[in-house]
């Protein structure tokens, strides 16, 4: 449970940091999900840029079977790596945007 408990305050940490960074365009809306109860996280921007409509996941991440799924990550640098320094182990982190015969040669858990 302690395990659980930290993967999620290091999760919310980070989605609360990347909250912070206002797009250089448009008005946009930043739009933080932290549903602890089931384990679902979500950074989302919303608005318009102009004439167009912006909606849609900058990162998304799970806790499954106590492993950190990374189901979405629209960052420059990549988020996976950002969890590794803050104490999650890679063998816990899934980069599940990858297709599943592509994980095994990442530096990351298969599932």
């Amino acid at each position: 449970m302690e395990t659980l408990t930290t993967y999620r305050t290091i999760i919310r940490k980070l989605l609360q940091h990347y909250a912070t960074y206002q797009p250089a365009r448009g008005e946009i809306e930043i739009e933080t999900i932290l549903d602890e109860t089931n384990d679902h996280y979500e950074l989302m921007y919303t608005g318009w840029n102009g004439p167009y409509r912006l909606h849609g996941s900058v990162l998304h991440l799970d806790i499954r079977n106590g492993k950190v799924w990374i189901q979405y990550d629209g960052t420059e640098e990549g988020i996976a790596e950002e969890l590794v320094a803050a104490g999650i182990p890679r063998d816990q982190i899934v980069l599940a945007f990858k297709a599943p015969d592509i994980r095994p040669y990442t530096d990351f858990a298969v599932a």
